[in-house]
């Protein structure tokens, strides 16, 4: 159990460097199964989901070493092609091996994934794209077998963008022959690194940022080498805590255009920012204006991701904004929280409307996902007094150091790992409203 304590009303300032990306770098690993040596990643940030895929390539006979933020892997010995339940159940991302594995070895075996609880995520689109490249798939009591079969190029038309279904359709169409056609096709960032770290392994892929991909072949290299772009939420996380509480912040090493919807809102909500090539500056009196409507979409539209985290920068925001999430139905699970900061926040279905209070009080909290557990944290920085965050593991899914690097922005807070802490806790993940 993660204990954060944030005493509120800091401003922040300074400047610092954007993690390596956790969406870029889970498929990618993924896909170091197609190399029949050894693939050294740089910037891959130290995060539980990273960790889970270490183990899950571990298992199937990969041998991997990690110095600092770079990783090694050698899958010259994959042996096998199951995953058993234990790791599949660590993240959501543990589905993109399917594809990986059905290149490799024409086969796979393993359960329905794991992950932050935001309402229903099918895997069908995964399926229905596996299938079109040949792949027989059986589906029972929440084991997915995929028996031995020959993959051939198909024209694969997903009816929505989903981004884990095209990154494990252009992990499969790896090992297809043939040329493979994928329309409909995610345009996240994410999919851009894929296709350039597929290239660098060998594949003749193109078309990534578009809607339509393209996989004419494939002739493994013995070696490759390839950096993890920044992480475009781990980025909007810190600028909305800059915007929130007021202060003046440069990130470095980072593509301001990867997240540019969320620069847009802090830019409408009184934010000034300067961008550059690989760094954005924002500076923020403290006491926003409202926005909206702001309403989440495949990229390039408003991340879902960011939801949480723009909501918890403008509870203080002078008028009322409002979102509309269009991802996922659960995505709000960070409201009650919110509304226990004395946020007021007012939900109807999938629109929430955000009208902004003069002060926010802390209180004791519970972590509900990744990204709401991100924006208690943001809401407790720009609230009185003290706030307590209990999180059983969510944060450091996504967020690297994330406590430090906070603190070194000049922000109050500390972070301790301990066991039982209910006592200083009340329930919290009641709805008060």
């Amino acid at each position: 159990m993660d204990i954060w304590r944030i005493r509120g009303g800091a401003r922040l300032e300074g400047e610092c460097s954007v993690q390596g990306s956790k969406n870029a770098s889970l498929p990618i690993l993924a896909a170091c199964l197609l190399c029949p040596g050894t693939v050294e990643l740089r910037r891959v940030p130290r995060l539980r989901d990273v960790d889970a895929a270490l183990q899950i390539l571990e298992h199937l006979g990969c041998r991997v070493r990690r110095e600092g933020d770079q990783v090694y892997i050698d899958a010259s010995g994959v042996n096998g092609c199951e995953i058993p339940p234990a790791l599949m159940e660590r993240m959501r991302s543990s589905v993109i091996f399917m594809g990986a594995l059905l290149a490799r070895c024409g086969r796979a075996r393993l359960s329905l994934p794991g992950g932050c609880r935001l309402g229903k995520r099918p895997i069908d689109l995964h399926l229905l794209a596996l299938r079109r490249l040949g792949a027989e798939i059986e589906e029972e009591d929440g084991e997915i077998r995929c028996r031995p079969s020959k993959l051939r190029g198909a024209s694969i038309r997903l009816p929505f963008p989903s981004v884990g279904a095209t990154e494990n359709a252009l992990l499969a169409a790896c090992g297809a022959e043939g040329e493979t056609l994928i329309r409909g096709a995610a345009r996240e960032p994410e999919i851009v690194a894929l296709q350039d770290f597929l290239r660098a392994l060998g594949a003749r892929v193109e078309g990534a940022g578009t809607a339509t991909l393209r996989v004419s072949g494939f002739s493994p290299r013995a070696s490759a080498r390839f950096r993890i772009p920044a992480d475009r939420i781990a980025a909007s996380t810190l600028l909305c805590a800059c915007a929130g509480c007021g202060g003046k912040l440069c990130l470095k090493d980072c593509d301001p255009g990867h997240f540019s919807t969320v620069l847009h809102f802090l830019n409408q909500a009184g934010c000034v920012i300067i961008q550059k090539h690989d760094r954005v500056t924002l500076s923020s009196a403290g006491r926003l204006r409202a926005v909206g409507p702001v309403v989440t979409a495949p990229y390039p539209g408003f991340p879902t991701d960011a939801q949480p985290l723009l909501m918890a920068a403008l509870l203080r925001a002078e008028g009322e904004s409002v979102f509309r999430e269009t991802i996922f139905e659960n995505r709000y699970r960070q409201v009650p929280a919110l509304r226990r900061l004395g946020g007021s926040v007012l939900l109807c279905g999938r629109e929430a409307r955000v009208r902004g209070v003069e002060r926010l009080r802390g209180a004791a909290l519970d972590a509900t996902d990744l990204r709401g557990g991100a924006a208690m944290i943001l809401a407790g920085l720009a609230a009185e007094g003290e706030t307590l965050l209990r999180d059983e593991g969510h944060l450091a899914r996504g967020y690297e150091n994330f406590d430090a690097c906070l603190r070194d922005l000049g922000a109050d807070l500390s972070l301790k790992h301990e066991g039982d802490c209910h006592g200083i806790f009340v329930q919290s993940t009641q709805n008060h409203g």
